[in-house]
């Protein structure tokens, strides 16, 4: 059996059972969260188990609560299946009236939501889980805390050995716990089988609606082309139409686009709205991401070796493997991840918004003395234009690069910090 590796998530869960009497992760499929849920249940649950998912399906239409007994926390996997399963647990967490009772796992939102009679507010607590983070699949030494970043240290430290060469593998097999500790080929077929799944089946189980494998293909390549941009879906309506003859409008793009989030493949970055000093119209639109890199990677059937070949496209792919840490290590710090844009074209990768309003600027490179110094610039901008006197000072200006031997504060308080380096 492999040895588990500990999660961001793991924390998270512990103290979300100590407020709440039942807690529902959510995420895409291999991700961990069965295995972060079973590390603390008491009892469980597997609802698609072959052996008795009809048996289980039946009861949970007869009598729910049969399924909820057990000792807490009790985990059910895959509650989804069976969606009548989150009233009896809300209706048995206010009878109980005890706190830490069960554990939901979900890799899609329910199909038919008309069985779900009561949102859950004041029983449930929710917690979303990613791919790992490199600092979880022990790839980043951890040196530069984003937490403590929030205090504005005068200097960081921190070493890093990745090269071209390690990032680019790094990016194509994303953070799938299933890839960790196999040798470099196999591990990067993980991804391809993810892909695979999603287009043959996953995607069909999001709304019941059978789709064609070829367009979603095609569909998931154009989504891979626009990460990191704002591409509306009328723009990846007309990226496909260039290889589909069939009839193929933006109606149609979009249930298949909504397919994708139900299974949380998808996971598009909200713009963030300050205070300027200015009147500067701020762009709306939501930045596109798949939750992991190495879905795009595969949509586009690329390879380690095919990006080092195309640093643009290695850049862009860079920036979703980046999106999705500072997401992970956000979450365990309560904090919100957005981007920033206005009509002028200034533009942040990422802003990390803490709930007490603290928040943090980020611009995501590569690598390089040049592109270093244009994010910088970018940050310094940005950080000009805001209106302190109606919100907080900026705490830090980061720049998260891919390579680069060492994490440092520049004299203008700029932080450079190799990804390798960074943590929670």
């Amino acid at each position: 059996m492999r040895e588990y590796k500990k999660r961001i998530a793991d924390e998270i869960l512990l103290r979300k059972l100590e407020g709440k009497g039942a807690v529902l992760i959510e995420g895409p499929k291999w991700c961990g969260k069965t295995t972060t849920a079973e590390q603390v249940a008491k009892s469980r649950l597997y609802m698609n188990d072959p052996k008795s998912v009809k048996q289980n399906i039946t009861i949970s239409e007869i009598n729910p609560q049969m399924l909820l007994n057990g000792e807490t926390p009790r985990l059910i996997d895959e509650w989804q299946i069976a969606p009548k399963l989150w009233d009896a647990v809300r209706y048995e967490v206010d009878h109980r009236g005890e706190l830490g009772q069960f554990i939901l796992t979900g890799s899609a939102v329910p199909v038919d939501t008309k069985q779900i009679m009561h949102s859950g507010t004041g029983r449930f607590s929710w917690l979303t889980m990613r791919p790992m983070s490199l600092f979880e699949s022990e790839e980043s030494t951890g040196e530069v805390s984003l937490s403590e970043l929030f205090s504005a240290p005068s200097s960081i430290c921190g070493t890093s050995d990745t090269d071209l060469e390690k990032l680019a593998f790094l990016v194509c097999r994303g953070g799938w716990p299933q890839a960790m500790g196999l040798r470099d080929e196999v591990a990067l077929d993980q991804a391809v089988d993810y892909y695979d799944g999603v287009i043959h089946s996953d995607i069909n189980r999001a709304d019941g609606v059978h789709k064609n494998s070829e367009r979603v293909k095609r569909l998931m390549k154009s989504l891979a082309r626009n990460q990191g941009t704002q591409a509306p879906n009328t723009v990846i309506c007309k990226d496909i139409k260039v290889n589909d003859d069939e009839t193929l409008n933006e109606e149609t793009v979009s249930s298949y686009i909504n397919a994708l989030n139900k299974i949380f493949v998808v996971e598009d970055m909200p713009a963030w709205n300050p205070n300027l000093r200015s009147k500067t119209a701020i762009r709306t639109s939501d930045t596109r991401y798949y939750v992991d890199p190495s879905i795009a990677v595969a949509a586009l059937g690329l390879g380690p070796n095919d990006l080092i070949a195309d640093l643009n496209t290695f850049g862009l792919l860079f920036e979703t493997m980046a999106v999705r840490d500072l997401r992970v290590y956000a979450d365990a710090l309560s904090g919100e991840v957005y981007h920033y844009r206005d009509k002028g074209g200034l533009e942040c990768d990422s802003v990390i918004h803490l709930r007490n309003g603290s928040y943090g600027l980020v611009e995501i490179k590569l690598g390089g003395d040049k592109l270093i110094e244009d994010g910088a610039n970018t940050l310094k901008a940005l950080k000009n234009k805001i209106d302190t006197s109606k919100m907080k000072e900026v705490a830090f200006l980061m720049v998260l690069t891919g390579t680069g031997d060492y994490a440092y504060r520049r004299p203008d308080g700029v932080y450079i910090v190799p990804i390798c380096t960074l943590k929670n």
